[in-house]
């Protein structure tokens, strides 16, 4: 989901994670003063490491937010289901680039990956081709085509709900399916 990082089944969403966009205009600021540096002199490796300290600075936060929300994931449920994105595509073909890469989405999936391992549960990773977001969740009819900017899913059995929450009851209902056969 592109409103925040996570969004579950329960109608629990989470923030989105947004380091990048927060701290992009120093960033810039400070990549711009080292760009008027004579390369190889002293004031140029000063503000190399400045630089080098803005990005360390977003990968922290961002690495912080991740193991809090992995961890508080973790401790609430026995089993979790993800939907297997192909994060890189999905954030060159549908223009959310800063979004996609600000989530660090397959960080996200490692960390929680590792500590379910750690506490005996269970990880179920869901088709990327399972038409989580197209299948109504109540009566199961999938929809031929359901564009991106729709996000309120309507099904003609009168469900009507956020596209987000209608995909994460389908994922959860088919690794229900994967973890019983």
């Amino acid at each position: 989901a592109m409103q925040g990082m996570a969004v579950f089944s329960e109608k629990i969403e989470t923030e989105e994670a947004d380091f990048f966009r927060k701290n992009e205009k120093r960033l810039a600021r400070e990549q711009r003063k080292l760009s008027r540096c004579v390369r190889g002199s002293h004031n140029y490796e000063l503000q190399k490491k400045k630089v080098a300290r803005c990005h360390e600075k977003i990968r922290n936060q961002r690495r912080d937010h991740l193991h809090k929300l992995s961890r508080k994931i973790a401790d609430s449920y026995d089993a979790v289901a993800v939907e297997d994105i192909d994060m890189k595509a999905m954030g060159q073909c549908l223009h959310f680039g800063k979004s996609v890469q600000d989530n660090g989405y397959g960080l996200f999936r490692k960390m929680l990956d590792y500590k379910l391992a750690w506490q005996g549960k269970k990880m179920v990773k869901g088709d990327c081709f399972f038409p989580s977001s197209k299948k109504c969740c109540k009566c199961g009819r999938i929809k031929k085509e359901l564009k991106l900017s729709e996000r309120v899913y309507h099904c003609e059995c009168g469900n009507e709900m956020d596209r987000d929450h209608n995909a994460a009851i389908n994922i959860r209902e088919e690794a229900r399916r994967m973890l019983t056969a």
